[in-house]
């Protein structure tokens, strides 16, 4: 790897800049339009994804679907995006980063609207399956995008900054979704909810305007005269990184998305709770994602990448166990055990950015980053899809258990990799 490692500061000297948003300032003008741009393109990623979820019941319910077809939706989706990861990655690489994110945000919205217009289940899978293209590169590009404007000091909280954006779209689809669904009949409810996905356009005209990418980046990436070429994240001592960075994203995005595809089912058909009600529940796990994602970002420049994912991989095992087992009736500790499950599986996503883009040199970054994110949310897509087939036998909440072995399959892939924090991009 043509990476190389910068040394450390001393214990408890100071940084040059130490204020809070030293990592903002450190940007400088240009990285932070960057950042915007990704920030924005994440957090609307994040509210297209939130649609299906929030409106599986309503779908369920219109195509008369069991819960094996409901889970597939998500599955779909998700295993898609590898395919979509995959391409923008090596897009990126191509023929640049902030061209190949706008392509991934143009991707994203128009199939998420097209959904909305399903007339039968097949068709909404299929739009679904489509959505997963652009859904699958946008943070893989917008992430490698501000990567490469971040210094090393700063670039865990920077990258776990961009991440919190994820929390922010998934606060502004609960928003949306519980004025809709209280006041458009569940039958159009869930179509109004993919016909607002529509938004991301907007963004595009942003960046296409005010962002470009890192000069020294593209400058680097010219004169190596590699073109995103997939199989070189496999040659030489690549390899080992990259079957192991597939391995850790299996994991946490299994854990991940299995609580993201089915809690709002959960709370809605185990615990008995309305629209409003879910909503409420959601807030305080969205609370905790957000202020999870800003508090890894800082930890994982602290702690070091490998040690911020172990920590919250066994928490936030921990906590799936902890929501799925309180007795029926104990709703108010359910409320409050939706802040540290929120924080602990958002808080192992801080040190992604920084650590995937870490670990591949510029010429092929978009393509290892690209590459492993998404096919390791493409493989833990089918854990969402196994809780769907479980929950007629354990229930849903008994079958949610089953994301706590995503988390540990991402601790063992740890060890495959090196450590990366302080680590210059080159």
């Amino acid at each position: 790897m043509s990476t190389t490692q910068t040394p450390r500061s001393v214990p408890g000297e100071l940084p040059e800049d130490s204020g809070a948003f030293a990592w903002l300032r450190a940007l400088g003008p240009r990285g932070r339009r960057a950042f915007g741009g990704a920030f924005g393109g994440y957090a609307l990623d994040s509210y297209d994804f939130f649609t299906l979820p929030l409106s599986m019941v309503a779908i369920a319910a219109y195509f008369s679907l069991d819960s094996g077809q409901t889970g597939l939706l998500t599955t779909v989706t998700l295993v898609v995006s590898a395919i979509g990861g995959v391409l923008a990655g090596i897009l990126a690489d191509r023929i640049g980063r902030v061209r190949a994110l706008m392509i991934t945000v143009v991707m994203y919205a128009l199939f998420t609207v097209l959904c909305g217009f399903a007339p039968d289940y097949e068709t909404l899978l299929v739009f679904r399956a489509l959505q997963g293209l652009g859904f699958g590169g946008e943070w893989a590009v917008g992430a490698i995008l501000v990567a490469e404007y971040a210094s090393a000091r700063h670039r865990g909280r920077t990258l776990g900054a961009v991440q919190s954006a994820w929390a922010a779209g998934w606060a502004l689809a609960v928003v949306v979704y519980t004025l809709v669904f209280q006041f458009v009949d569940a039958d159009t409810a869930w179509r109004v909810m993919f016909w607002t996905g529509a938004l991301p356009a907007l963004l595009v005209v942003y960046i296409r305007r005010n962002v470009e990418d890192a000069p020294r980046a593209a400058e680097q990436r010219r004169a190596s005269g590699e073109r995103g070429s997939f199989t070189a994240v496999f040659r030489g001592g690549m390899l080992r990184t990259t079957l192991c960075a597939v391995l850790l994203s299996t994991g946490v995005q299994g854990g991940y998305y299995t609580l993201a595809t089915w809690v709002p089912t959960y709370l809605k058909g185990e615990r008995g709770l309305t629209v409003v009600g879910t909503g409420g529940y959601l807030a305080f796990l969205i609370s905790g994602a957000f202020i999870g994602y800003l508090t890894g970002g800082y930890l994982t420049d602290r702690l070091g990448r490998k040690r911020n994912i172990a920590l919250f991989a066994v928490l936030s095992g921990l906590c799936i166990l902890a929501y799925t087992n309180i007795p029926s009736g104990a709703n108010s500790l359910l409320l409050v055990l939706g802040f540290p499950l929120g924080f602990c599986m958002s808080a192992i996503f801080s040190g992604f950015g920084s650590f995937l883009a870490e670990l591949y040199p510029t010429a092929v970054r978009g393509t290892g980053q690209g590459f492993t994110y998404n096919t390791g949310r493409a493989v833990g897509a089918f854990f969402p899809a196994m809780v769907g087939f479980l929950a007629g036998s354990w229930g849903v909440g008994g079958a949610l258990v089953f994301g706590a072995v995503g988390y540990a399959i991402a601790v063992l892939a740890l060890f495959g990799l090196p450590e990366t924090r302080g680590r210059e991009l080159a």
